[in-house]
């Protein structure tokens, strides 16, 4: 199978959204756009029948009203329509491991009225061993000018080639600067009554950017074309990447990967990223 880059479609405007990202990211990544909506009762294709009596009928608009407003705006991008009678989680967590990408909806904290938001997007996000992009509804419609940049999480420990092999292609793509974050909170023993002692968390700082510019070194060098900054905040990482973030055409956080017969877990970062955050966001599994 050709790669592709999949979006989940439910009919939502938060699902047409993540369509708009997904068309614009899979035209910079020349890849093929799935559009794919899954549902338990769809029935087997008949032959010819007509409208009113084909129970196939809202999915099969929906998708393709989809499809004809994608290839309006992306003319030259190759879509493709799936439908497919299964359960929406397992057919996701399928066409995750057939794709480069994931791509779905999300309506962060707001209340949970759509099929791929919440009870469908979170396992996915969780359990799939491929990048997953959720995205808020209204992109495509009012991005802000000053979306020139992705955004990287950064911890001090742990494996990172995925995470940041995912972060610096994708700046590549889009020829845009990449900021690595790394938040770090000030431990109770900088703290004074007139506020924190400034040389222990210079200090802090010093060791957190060293440590983190060797992380980055090789990636600068696989991708010299990437302007790439790294960011030190003195607040909870949560916050720390929260803020970075605004204004940013793209959040990357990462998640680690987990063994089959682990329960799946989303750090306090990839909560608050998915929640709290404005921008599409990347969760990336890693070693």
């Amino acid at each position: 199978m050709q790669p592709v880059i999949t979006v989940g479609l439910d009919g939502s405007p938060e699902s047409l959204a993540a369509a708009h990202w997904a068309a614009d990211e899979a035209d910079k990544r020349k890849l093929t756009l799935r559009l794919l909506h899954a549902w338990p009762l769809l029935v087997p294709e008949p032959a010819r029948v007509p409208s009113e009596v084909d129970q196939n009928y809202w999915a099969k608009r929906f998708v393709h009203t989809a499809r004809a407003e994608l290839e309006s705006s992306h003319p030259g991008l190759t879509i493709i329509g799936s439908l497919v009678a299964d359960d929406a989680r397992k057919a996701l967590l399928q066409a995750a491991s057939e794709s480069e990408l994931i791509v779905l909806g999300s309506r962060g904290l707001d209340s949970v009225g759509s099929y791929f938001l919440g009870d469908v997007s979170m396992p996915v996000v969780a359990r799939t061993g491929r990048p997953v992009v959720l995205v808020r509804t209204g992109y495509g419609t009012a991005q802000p000018t000053s979306a020139n940049r992705v955004v990287v999480a950064l911890k001090l420990h742990g494996s990172t080639d995925e995470l940041l092999d995912f972060a610096f292609h994708t700046a590549a793509v889009r020829e845009v600067p990449l900021l690595a974050v790394h938040g770090r909170s000030v431990p109770l023993h900088a703290r004074v009554p007139w506020g924190v002692d400034h040389a222990v968390t210079e200090e802090m700082t010093r060791d957190a950017q060293q440590e983190l510019s060797k992380a980055l070194h090789r990636w600068r060098e696989k991708y010299p074309q990437v302007d790439a900054a790294l960011a030190i905040r003195l607040e909870t990482p949560a916050k720390a990447v929260v803020h970075a973030a605004e204004g940013a055409a793209l959040l990357i956080v990462g998640r680690r990967a987990h063994r089959h017969d682990a329960a799946p877990h989303l750090g306090h970062v990839t909560h608050a990223a998915i929640h709290h955050g404005r921008t599409p966001v990347a969760v990336v599994p890693h070693g």
